[in-house]
């Protein structure tokens, strides 16, 4: 309960119900899509939408757009620790979202990095995300980035599938 935010404990006082507790029962309690989100069901969705929204992020992108996603992998690439990276890989994902310029595409991809912010996704990046898988995984982003600026859609829809499968093959072992 504790680590859920139900209590706090203070020694020598006692333990008390938060402030923030009603709320998180609540989320509890309507099924909060963030909390019972599991990593093969999020990769499941991560396929399914990401590749789709290529062609509005091929038609809609702006210069600020690519400038954001640039601005994404230099940071992930400088990044010194694997949250640092895993974030920035993150705000990647988010970025090229925000470039379909759809606020419901922004927003499911919100709730996704949510869901990518869980302890369980936490765990399986730290067992998976190897030195060279890390490398590559900027690569990929690299190459990415570089299909969506030149608006080449066969390309960049092929290099988000094989990028998704390959984290799919690292975090889930399939």
């Amino acid at each position: 309960m504790k680590d859920r935010g139900l209590i706090s404990q203070t020694v020598g006082s006692g333990t008390y119900i938060t402030e923030q507790a009603a709320s998180s029962l609540m989320s509890l309690a309507t099924g909060d899509p963030v909390r019972l989100t599991s990593p093969a069901e999020l990769m499941e969705a991560r396929l399914a939408l990401e590749p789709a929204i290529i062609d509005m992020v091929i038609g809609n992108a702006t210069s600020a757009d690519f400038d954001r996603m640039e601005v994404c992998c230099v940071k992930a690439e400088a990044a010194s620790t694997l949250e640092e990276f895993e974030h920035w890989d993150g705000m990647l994902h988010e970025v090229i979202a925000d470039a379909a310029h759809n606020s419901f595409v922004t927003s499911v991809f919100k709730l996704m990095n949510q869901v990518r912010t869980q302890g369980e996704w936490g765990m399986l990046k730290k067992r998976s995300v190897t030195p060279e898988r890390r490398t590559a995984y900027q690569n990929e982003h690299r190459l990415l980035v570089g299909a969506l600026k030149d608006r080449d859609l066969a390309r960049a829809k092929d290099l988000t599938v094989n990028h998704l499968l390959n984290v799919r093959r690292n975090l889930l072992n399939f």
